[in-house]
């Protein structure tokens, strides 16, 4: 079995010598393309200079011609200039050969690049020298091929070879220099070290992207790099933008590839930046290590007042160095870490700082991992804090237990917490119970969202009876909480009274059409509801029959959603009626996934039609079953209303 064959490439200069053999007899090999061919040459006895004695030598010479030794034109000759390269023969007689090392360790691979050769050769092996010819240079590749009778003696490295016959000059370092253009593999196949077009062009592109980004950070004040994948390096290259910034206020850069590494480049940058305000880097995998790195670079931020981080791979350890930034930091006032990975440990970190920090307001940490035991650590320092405002814990899996603790510390929180999320928690009607007792105590709190739990129609109840006394709650969701027509007419019996509440969200709950009778009887003269939700409520044709009611005398009703209750037809004709009469606050009327065809849509055109002074701004019928009549006669509705009063519908089909 034959041994593999060795190759490298190189440059020969003029006057380069390199061994050849008598007698020259050149057997030209097949060529392999139409500017390449092989030339073959047996090897001697020894190697030249072994025995001292004077060794005959090939030089490579450019020689004017009007063809190669084959007979075809030469790429030369295709561009209009004659010319070959051929072999001329001519002996010396120096006892050694004269061989210029240093030029060909110039010339033949970049530095760092390791290149085992292997001396020890016998009669009968073959050097077969590859010619290549370029327009610009002389180039040639140098192949060394291992016949049957070729001994593997030994191995020289590259590096070994640099190190004794080119020593480095005096003070220079090991280091190994980059190739300036990214992305290059270097190798030994000829041609294969250049750059092609298409990487060419592509750095080109995203520089010229680049170029512009940079330009937007020093114009705009808000700007949105999301979603461009620039990477690690191409944030290096912004960041110098920012150090520079007089505009920028709100720089969105999620979702673009960043990762700790990246981070880095804002060091030196964003401790003296006092124009930005809004960061964000959502989406960008910069783990518990780009939260480190960050960390230590807020310490002294004196501008940014909102930190985004949202599903950046975050965990405990990031979570503990975000916490004591926050001791130190006294500008930032949101922290958003939604949809990390941050569990009991995290969550206890960011509760001892909240006993230090004074001023952040709103804390984001939905769908982590914080559980009862994070949700009791958390309240212990919401309660020693003052300036918190808001609190965001959707999707932490706190139970009826994590809930008594969180309440038990937002009671006694000595500031006004305005917002609280604790949706989908899988707080049952024991936990209910706890917040129902909050809602009645509170004085500042404004938005409650339960979405998403099980409080049932008797947590349902409880809450009902604690909105009596409430004042100050303007929004509740409690949309799938398995509330049926009883949990229901609770709440709506507290609407009579209640002036405050302006949206209710009851959508996901099975009310039926009892349900909705029972709101729908208060809505039309009591209450000061604004959005009202109802979808995938079950509430069938005959509920629509109510809704329709309600409509015609409501004045306050400006949005409601009533998606996928199967209204089809019948209620699409029901809802068109009272559309048609008198309606002057419905802006918006949700009927997708209805099951409503061209019958219905048809009655809906024509109140359309009809009620010149209708207020609805945007109808919403998708995924329904209209054909095309049907949408046409909605669509002359809508052209129909705005040439009479110049008012513009917006319809979804």
């Amino acid at each position: 079995m034959e041994p593999p064959a060795l190759v490298s490439s190189c440059s020969l200069k003029p006057g380069l010598r390199i061994p050849s053999f008598a007698p020259l007899s050149p057997r030209p090999s097949r060529p392999s393309n139409g500017r390449r061919r092989l030339l073959f040459f047996p090897l001697p006895v020894s190697w030249p200079g072994s025995d001292g004695r004077a060794r005959a030598f090939v030089t490579l010479v450019p020689r004017a011609a009007a063809e190669v030794p084959d007979g075809r034109p030469s790429r030369s000759d295709a561009a209009g200039r004659g010319g070959r390269r051929v072999l001329r023969q001519s002996q010396a007689q120096s006892a050694a050969p004269s061989f210029p090392v240093k030029e060909v360790a110039s010339f033949v691979v970049p530095a760092g690049v390791f290149v085992a050769t292997t001396f020890g050769m016998r009669t009968g092996s073959n050097i077969a020298i590859s010619q290549e010819w370029k327009d610009e240079q002389d180039t040639c590749m140098i192949l060394v091929v291992h016949g049957t009778n070729l001994l593997f003696q030994h191995a020289v490295l590259w590096k070994v070879v640099e190190k004794v016959l080119m020593p480095r000059p005096k003070g220079s370092t090991s280091r190994v220099n980059k190739p300036s253009l990214p992305g290059i593999k270097w190798s030994f196949s000829p041609g294969s070290n250049l750059q092609s077009g298409a990487s060419v062009k592509i750095e080109r592109e995203s520089r010229q992207k680049l170029n512009e980004f940079a330009k937007e950070l020093r114009t705009f004040s808000s700007v949105d790099m999301s979603g461009r994948n620039f990477g690690d390096d191409g944030l290096f290259f912004l960041a110098e933008s920012l150090g520079y910034n007089q505009a920028a206020e709100e720089v969105d850069f999620s979702g673009n590839g960043i990762t700790a590494a990246g981070l880095k480049a804002f060091d030196g940058v964003l401790q003296t930046n006092t124009v930005l305000k809004t960061l964000n880097l959502s989406g960008n995998n910069i783990g518990d290590e780009g939260a480190r790195c960050l960390s230590e670079i807020l310490m002294v931020n004196v501008g940014i007042q909102k930190l985004q981080l949202n599903s950046t791979g975050l965990g405990d350890e990031g979570a503990k160095a975000i916490a004591e930034m926050l001791k130190n930091n006294s500008t930032l006032r949101v922290l958003e870490l939604n949809n990390n990975m941050i569990d009991y440990s995290g969550f206890a970190s960011l509760a001892g700082a909240l006993l230090d920090n004074k001023a952040i307001r709103s804390i984001h940490l939905n769908g982590n991992y914080g559980g009862a035991l994070g949700a009791a650590s958390l309240a212990k320092g919401i309660e020693g804090n003052k300036s918190l405002r808001e609190l965001h814990l959707h999707g932490n899996d706190i139970g009826n237990e994590g809930i008594r603790a969180l309440i038990s510390g937002l009671s006694a929180h000595k500031g006004k917490i305005t917002l609280l999320d604790i949706g989908n928690n899988d707080i049952g009607s024991k936990g209910a119970f706890h917040v129902a007792e909050y809602i009645k105590k509170t004085k500042s709190l404004l938005w409650l969202n339960l979405y998403m739990n099980d409080i049932g129609d008797e947590g349902a109840e409880r809450i009902a009876d604690a909105l009596k006394e409430n004042r100050t709650i303007t929004t509740i969701d409690l949309g799938g909480n398995n509330i049926h027509a009883s949990g229901v007419s609770a709440i709506a019996k507290v609407l009579k009274d209640n002036s405050v509440i302006t949206t209710l969200e009851l959508s996901y709950n099975p009310i039926g059409p009892d349900g909705v009778k029972d709101l729908c009887e208060v809505l039309k003269f009591h209450g000061k509801i604004e959005t009202l939700k109802l979808g995938w409520c079950q509430i069938a044709p005959k509920g629509a029959e109510h809704v329709a009611d309600c409509l015609k005398y409501n004045t306050t009703l400006t949005t409601l959603d009533l998606r996928a209750n199967g209204l089809g037809d019948d209620g699409a004709v029901c809802l068109a009626r009272s559309l048609k009469i008198v309606n002057e606050a419905l802006t918006s009327l949700d009927l997708g996934f209805n099951e409503i065809r061209d019958k219905g849509a048809f009655a809906l055109a024509q109140a359309l039609k009809a009620n010149e002074d209708v207020a609805v701004a945007s109808l919403n019928l998708a995924s329904n079953f209209l054909t095309k009549y049907g949408q046409v006669a909605l669509t002359e509705a809508r052209d129909h209303v705005l040439e009479m009063s110049e008012k513009e519908i917006n319809i979804f089909f």
